[in-house]
């Protein structure tokens, strides 16, 4: 259990100093959250995860087992990261040469929702509730509400931040509602926004 008011570590983790986590949040068996990181409130860091120095987690962010979060990663609120899903942070590792000098920034924006198994290749922003298929390999940055799938990563629709899938086809243009909440969208091209 930790002193921190109101957050619960687990007995198996670790958490080094210093770093910040925000009020309710629940860090669960076997992790390990490294110095100077920032988790925000009412996260919920799954089974067997690592928290890297320097990460940045926003608030009621999900993490589910078996994620390793690595320096040069920043998750906005409300992002969800499916189990066992990957972060890279350098684009071409060598075990024999030290790159911790070329870590690449990796942003997912708020709301997005990273599936279980994918890849998301450093120096790439996922848009604001974007939505990752399981086990995609993301290679290139992802827009806004933008539904991605397979190995490289391709649009194949748009999501509302619902999580339920927007009636557009492809390229289709306008506005649509999503027939889950009724939440309005206006899509021009690749780009999707609520109205």
């Amino acid at each position: 259990m930790s002193n921190r008011k109101n957050v619960f570590v687990h007995e198996s983790s670790y958490v080094d100093e210093p770093c910040e986590i925000g009020e309710g949040t629940k860090i669960w068996h076997f992790c390990h959250i490294m110095q100077n990181c920032v988790i925000g409130e009412k996260c919920n860091i799954g089974q067997n995860v690592v928290i890297s120095p320097g990460v940045r987690i926003g608030r009621n962010v999900k993490i589910q087992n078996n994620v390793s979060v690595y320096t040069g990663v920043i998750l906005e609120d409300d992002v969800f990261c499916g189990p066992s899903m990957v972060f890279t942070n350098v684009v071409n590792p060598r075990s024999e040469v030290v790159r911790r000098d070329e870590y690449k920034q990796t942003l997912v924006k708020r709301g997005a929702s990273l599936g279980a198994n994918s890849t998301i290749v450093c120096g790439h922003t996922i848009g604001r509730y974007a939505f990752v298929g399981a086990g995609a390999v993301v290679t290139k940055d992802v827009p806004d509400y933008a539904l991605v799938v397979g190995n490289p990563a391709r649009i194949v629709g748009w999501m509302c931040a619902c999580g339920v899938k927007l009636p557009y086809s492809l390229h289709q243009d306008g506005e649509t509602v999503c027939v889950a909440c009724g939440r309005r969208f206006l899509k021009n091209g690749l780009e999707v926004r609520e109205v």
